[in-house]
């Protein structure tokens, strides 16, 4: 089962970053290939079950569902309920944690996914750097401006 990985180092404070993250519903205001993000039934964005319906630029749609949240370890888990890529299960993680010389904020976020042989490579390098890589960056856009 592959498990694509990136992390980033962002010059804010990890409660200011976890506190901006923490909201499942956000995603469209830092990721720049989300157009519109919503919480499904219009229900707190922090509720374990609540579903998230992103439309892509591209018109793509993804369904994602909230499994858990911790706030003390600033860490939040999610699966795909519908997405256009091919792939049987699909689960990430994101998580912050502070850089404790200097005030900074570690952000690492990774997935699990079971698909098909042939497809391994390609999703791994469309999760780890064409989501997860780009999306990290516009995070710390976000916040080093």
């Amino acid at each position: 089962m592959p498990r694509p990985y990136t992390s980033i180092v962002i010059n804010a404070p990890a409660d200011a970053v976890w506190s901006y993250l923490r909201d499942f519903g956000n995603l469209n205001e830092w990721i720049p290939a989300v157009k519109t993000s919503e919480i499904e039934g219009g229900g707190p964005a922090d509720q374990i079950g609540c579903v998230r319906r992103l439309e892509l630029q591209d018109g793509a749609l993804i369904r994602e569902a909230l499994l858990a949240l911790d706030d003390p370890e600033r860490s939040y888990t999610y699966e795909f309920v519908e997405s256009p890529f091919p792939v049987r299960s699909y689960r990430a993680t994101i998580r912050v944690a502070p850089v404790t010389e200097g005030g900074q904020t570690f952000v690492e976020w990774w997935t699990w996914f079971d698909a098909d042989a042939k497809d391994e490579e390609q999703l791994t390098t469309t999760f780890g750097r064409d989501v997860f890589a780009a999306s990290l960056a516009a995070l710390r856009k976000r916040f080093e401006g």
